[in-house]
């Protein structure tokens, strides 16, 4: 389990008998150091295994944990770590500092820059393992966001591409959020989805593109746009006109996953004027949206683009600035309460309390559930009533004004994935969770889950450093604090 907190970050591995998830990555929002291991219990209680980055200056920002192996890979800043399960150092891999200056473009490793070079930290921005080529994806904060990929064995760098503009794909900007989906397919090359916050750059960076992942690391296409001509393209951009009016518009891309044959990324955004939202004015001015996207694997046009707003209601009170969110299957308890299989995807989202403050949220936030199963039907629902000719696209920030559907005889089941009309499409009703647990004191900024004796057992990060077990049972939810981190 990883938790965000003001103190640190900290991996569990838990006393015998439980067995954590195989597979987990977390991007992480605040500065993290020390990775902490609890592996046994011994009379004078647990003891722990930990791992900390060589300067304190340059903490750790993502972990990934192989699903078969149990190796942990951890971007940090200026290194890519290789662990073994029990926080053994196994291989550790510079990417930084090195000289550098954000106004350079094309970076200064492709062609000469007049501007003053300095020594620049490398803050790591994406960590994905591409299990059907055996490698590691880690992407860096330098020269406007230079990706290698790397053998997981030794961190070899296979490739470093760098010569095409679309090789550079989550900006300088250190804090912005970044999140990214490898789809494999069977004997062909692998499709990477990325979603990154441009940083004003809307002219650099794709806010949501998709990519190829040959299977020759050396392949002239690694990394180029699945499709890119003049007239369509596996990519969306945020519309000069859009800064214009909201200087401080961007998508933060919170979570991704696939499921099925859909790709989804979860995301946090401003609202735009058509809603009400002054134009203009400062970050804290603004009302945020938490939306979820949904695209079609394979769809190279982004045709099935489709974003709706989603978020929980608990007692009169909205939940709606998204704060972390973890893909599981359902257990048997659990899908039994919610009525589905406990073979189906379900979504553990975390959200903290209203629509302002996305930079500096209120503490008060939940714990929410929702099923994929669930949220493909409203988007459903979203296609039907737009290809019915009712109401516009309601997608203000990208296509800058109100566009009305069109209406089509066109079936759509469940596996429909768009046209040239109706696109891309957004929505204003919300799609709502289950709330189960609500947490006033200390802000909820991380989750993961797994399944233990058909129970469905969620940790929640606070931002204090502790970390809350739950276990969803029905209709209760227990609830353990555990010891913070140190």
């Amino acid at each position: 389990m990883g938790t965000c907190s003001d103190k640190g970050w900290t991996y569990h591995s838990l006393t015998k008998g439980h067995h954590p998830p195989k597979v987990m990555s977390w991007p992480l929002a605040l500065c993290l150091f020390t990775l902490v291991v609890l592996n046994q219990k011994t009379a004078l209680g647990q003891t722990m295994n930990t791992f900390q980055s060589e300067r304190r200056e340059w903490p750790l920002n993502h972990v990934t944990v192989h699903q078969s192996t149990g190796t942990l890979y951890i971007g940090a800043v200026n290194r890519i770590y290789k662990l073994s399960a029990n926080l053994t150092l196994l291989v550790s891999h510079d990417t930084g500092p090195e000289y550098d200056n954000k106004a350079c473009y094309p970076p200064l490793i492709v062609q000469p820059c007049s501007e003053p070079l300095a020594s620049t930290d490398n803050v790591n921005k994406l960590l994905l393992i591409d299990y059907s080529h055996n490698r590691l994806l880690a992407c860096g904060s330098l020269y406007q966001g230079i990706c290698k990929l790397m053998r997981l064995d030794d961190l070899f760098i296979l490739v470093e591409p760098t010569h095409k503009k679309e090789h550079y794909l989550s900006s300088d900007n250190q804090t912005g959020t970044m999140y990214g989906v490898v789809v494999p397919s069977q004997g062909q090359d692998a499709t990477l989805y990325i979603g990154t916050a441009v940083g004003g750059k809307q002219d650099y960076f794709p806010t949501i593109s998709s990519r190829k992942l040959p299977r020759d690391p050396e392949s002239s296409a690694m990394l180029d746009y699945e499709l890119h001509t003049d007239f369509v393209s596996s990519l969306i951009k945020i519309p000069s006109d859009t800064l214009a009016l909201v200087a401080h518009f961007d998508i933060y891309y919170i979570y991704g996953f696939s499921s099925g044959s859909f790709v989804y990324f979860m995301t946090v955004q401003p609202e735009t004027p058509e809603n009400g939202m002054p134009a203009g004015g400062s970050p804290g001015d603004l009302f945020y949206t938490s939306r979820i996207i949904r695209l079609c694997k394979g769809d190279k046009k982004f045709h099935s683009y489709v974003s709706l707003p989603v978020g929980c209601v608990h007692r009169g009170e909205e939940f709606r600035l998204l704060q972390a969110a973890y893909l599981s299957k359902a257990g048997r308890v659990l899908a039994k309460s919610l009525n589905i299989s406990s073979q189906e995807d379900i979504l553990f989202a975390v959200f903290s309390k209203g629509q302002k403050q996305y930079h500096d949220p209120s503490d008060h936030s939940a714990l929410c559930i929702f099923t994929i199963q669930a949220i493909n039907i409203r988007i459903k629902e979203r296609l039907q009533s737009c290809y019915q000719g009712e109401g516009n696209l309601e997608l203000h920030w990208l296509l800058g004004k109100d566009v009305q559907c069109t209406k089509a005889p066109v079936p759509i089941d469940d596996h429909f994935c768009g046209l040239d009309i109706n696109q891309p499409l957004g929505g204003s009703q919300l799609v709502s969770g289950q709330t189960v647990f609500t947490e006033r004191r200390e802000r909820l900024t991380s989750v993961t889950s797994y399944i233990y004796n058909g129970h469905n057992v969620v940790f929640l990060g606070t931002r204090s450093g502790r970390l809350k077990k739950t276990l969803k049972a029905s209709p209760s939810l227990v609830l353990i604090t555990l010891n913070p981190v140190l």
